[in-house]
């Protein structure tokens, strides 16, 4: 997963402060145990904020990767 998602990863700009594989865990842990981005960034050491653009960010990557297919509301 990590080396499809790489593809997809912009590279210009700041690094960012958590790697692509600690972007999946805190992404799939906010949606596996409906924990609050406050409880998150305590474990990832990012701000709420941060937090949310990564799990939008790799939401897209897994869309755009076709890895991972999302429901859609009718």
């Amino acid at each position: 997963m990590v080396d499809q998602l790489k593809k997809h990863v912009l590279t210009q700009g700041r690094p960012p402060k958590l790697s692509i594989k600690d972007q999946i865990l805190l992404c799939l842990s906010y949606w596996r145990e409906y924990r609050t981005l406050f409880h998150i960034t305590t474990s990832y050491g990012v701000s709420e904020p941060t937090a949310s653009r990564i799990v939008g960010h790799v939401k897209d990557w897994l869309i755009k990767s076709e890895l991972i297919q999302f429901i859609k509301e009718l």
